[in-house]
């Protein structure tokens, strides 16, 4: 069973003292910005629980809703919840300090999905993966009372996943911006998706931010790894090939799909 640890700097009980905190770009705040309003993510009282993976997408995330928080019309709150998948002891410091700058209350939780993929020689890790992290999530939202779950899946994913998709299901689809599931009653938001994953990774070398060290021994045995790289070429033919994909997820007309009747 998963065990939920938070340690005194981890407890849910941020400090109160105001902080020096970093300060994210326009340029992102606005995409970020421009995707939580196009997809209603966020309304009035939602209380927030963002996935802390503490990799540089889910910190960009964190910081992103932070500030929306600061100058947003709409009064929201925001927990944190980091997964140890490892099986091993991780050092989650910065991360509870980086919370506490923010007055975001963090919390720890320790799962051996590492050791368990291995016992199962588990076919699809990061789908298996993926999988167990967002089940120990929900939990944690549930427990910590909140109704959203942030995920910090950005534009490169979007893409990355529709190629997927269409390549080995035969289908033009991708995850939804905003999606809300029954069966745990947590609605998971993704602020990302407008955002790609070049600019977050040149935003956290300008703000010197520290990304948790936490190499996955399954990443590059995946199909989404084969999937990143094949993205990865076809950008660099066809630059415009990210927003193009953005552009046909969010303007889809019916008459563009073929029917049995035609």
């Amino acid at each position: 069973m998963p065990t939920c640890a938070p340690t005194p700097a981890e407890a849910m009980h941020p400090s109160k003292a105001p902080k020096e905190e970093p300060r994210l770009s326009q340029k992102i705040r606005s995409l970020v910005g421009q995707a939580v309003a196009a997809h209603s993510m966020i309304s009035e009282g939602d209380r927030i629980l963002v996935g802390l993976s503490g990799g540089k997408d889910s910190l960009i995330l964190l910081l992103a809703l932070h500030h929306l928080r600061q100058r947003s019309p709409v009064s929201f709150s925001l927990k944190a919840c980091t997964v140890n998948p490892t099986g091993e002891a991780l050092d989650t410091g910065t991360l509870a300090s980086l919370c506490d700058r923010l007055e975001v209350p963090f919390r720890l939780v320790e799962h051996d999905i590492f050791g368990i993929i291995r016992a199962r020689e588990e076919r699809s890790p990061c789908s298996f993966c993926a999988h167990l992290r967002r089940g120990l999530l929900n939990t944690t939202a549930r427990e910590e009372e909140c109704n959203l779950l942030a995920l910090g899946h950005h534009l490169d994913d979007v893409v990355e996943t529709v190629f997927l998709n269409l390549l080995e299901g035969g289908r033009f689809r991708c995850f939804k911006p905003k999606l809300w599931h029954s069966r745990t009653g947590i609605t998971v938001i993704r602020p990302l998706v407008f955002v790609e994953e070049a600019r977050i990774a040149r935003e956290v070398l300008r703000l010197s931010l520290n990304p948790l060290d936490m190499a996955c021994p399954f990443s590059g045995k995946s199909r989404r790894a084969g999937a990143k790289k094949l993205v990865e070429r076809l950008c660099g033919e066809q630059p415009s090939l990210r927003s193009n994909i953005l552009h046909a997820l969010t303007h889809f007309q019916a008459n563009d799909v073929w029917t049995r009747n035609d």
